[in-house]
């Protein structure tokens, strides 16, 4: 499952969970772009439940659209990730120095109001 939702002019709330096909990551990454139009200085809350990785066409479909992807990741200056999995919060955090103009703060689960206070 893969869920973007708007909750405010500049911010998205992702929550995602579970494993994705080829035709469920097309909708999801297609889902992220129509919520990210129109945003500047736009700001992520990205909730990471129990992961699986997806499948290795889904895996292609992302590749394909990350021309796409990068235009609207350039929109957003932050990003918090809540997951309990340490190695997906250590691997957050590395991309967050990869992508210029983009930080990215893991945060476990249970620390979501740190996550929205750092957001804020």
């Amino acid at each position: 499952m893969f869920n973007v939702e708007r909750i405010a002019n500049n911010r998205l709330n992702i929550s995602y969970e579970g494993k994705l096909n080829s035709d469920e990551m097309e909708t999801a990454l297609n889902d992220f772009m129509r919520e990210a139009e129109g945003i500047e200085n736009g700001k992520m809350l990205f909730e990471i439940g129990e992961f699986n990785f997806p499948t290795l066409s889904a895996v292609g479909v992302k590749l394909s659209k990350l021309p796409s992807l990068f235009k609207f990741i350039g929109k957003f200056n932050r990003a918090a990730i809540l997951t309990d999995k340490k190695w997906l919060q250590n691997i957050s955090e590395l991309e967050g120095m990869l992508i210029p103009g983009l930080e990215i703060k893991a945060f476990s689960l249970s620390d979501r109001s740190a996550a929205e206070a750092w957001l804020a």
